[in-house]
């Protein structure tokens, strides 16, 4: 790669982490195989990706962030149509002519020319393989034989960043997709109730696919250490408790 490329690539990342540092938003950096993937924790459900120089915005919501001040998106993400994880004016604000947008069938009813995914499907997009997974309640309901998200209806998804798999489950409760999981190294599980998991159920999925780095998100005002407690002599599966509430 020429040396103007670089150049470029240290003036983009520089910027990146300036307009992050001025918001105060935590970040962590994971190892791949091909370059660093630093995540930052927006909060709530919305998470920030930057790998090998791409942006990917997860389920941007403007309540948590001023995107006018935050990289544009090479990569937007969306999970499902609830407006705390859908926001057409923050993906106006970070949305080029250049930008990708993933989102499920009913997601695209508001946002016009993405590329729609449903449960199952695998697409790669700027080099990363991203794979939907089912989420869905089963318990928790909105009225009876009314789940606060139908099954069929929303994603959560596995990114593939060089020998990383990264899973976002949107909100979701402990299904058999889920607990059926594979090989994944770092996996946000959300932990609010009425409408995702209690931390009985997060420990309980996490006991079944084993990430190697779990992050509970979405938690609201869920007591975390009621999973620290749960997860506690648990081996291989590192908890990181981050402001994502």
């Amino acid at each position: 790669m020429t040396k103007m490329y670089w150049i470029f690539l240290l003036v983009f990342m520089l910027v990146a982490m300036t307009a992050i540092a001025k918001q105060q938003f935590q970040t962590d950096t994971i190892k791949t195989s091909d370059g660093d993937l630093e995540i930052t924790f927006i909060g709530h459900g919305t998470l920030m990706f930057n790998y090998g120089g791409k942006i990917f915005h997860v389920d941007p919501w403007g309540k948590l962030a001023d995107y006018t001040e935050l990289p544009k998106a090479d990569v937007i993400i969306l999970t499902h149509e609830h407006p705390d994880h859908l926001d057409p004016a923050a993906i106006k604000k970070i949305r080029t002519k250049n930008t990708v947008v993933v989102l499920t069938e009913t997601c695209a009813q508001t946002v016009p020319g993405g590329i729609i995914m449903h449960n199952g499907d695998t697409k790669e997009v700027d080099g990363v393989k991203i794979k939907g997974v089912p989420a869905y309640n089963i318990v928790h309901m909105r009225a009876p034989g009314v789940p606060y998200h139908p099954k069929g209806v929303g994603n959560g998804y596995v990114f593939t960043f060089g020998d990383k798999r990264v899973y976002v489950a949107g909100d979701t409760e402990n299904t058999p997709e889920m607990k059926n999981l594979k090989s994944i190294d770092v996996a946000f599980l959300p932990m609010n109730l009425p409408y995702t998991m209690t931390p009985e159920m997060v420990a309980d999925a996490a006991k079944a696919f084993k990430p190697k780095v779990l992050y509970p998100y979405h938690t609201g005002d869920t007591d975390l250490s009621k999973l620290t407690n749960l997860m506690k002599g648990v081996q291989g599966i590192d908890v990181r408790l981050r402001s994502m509430k």
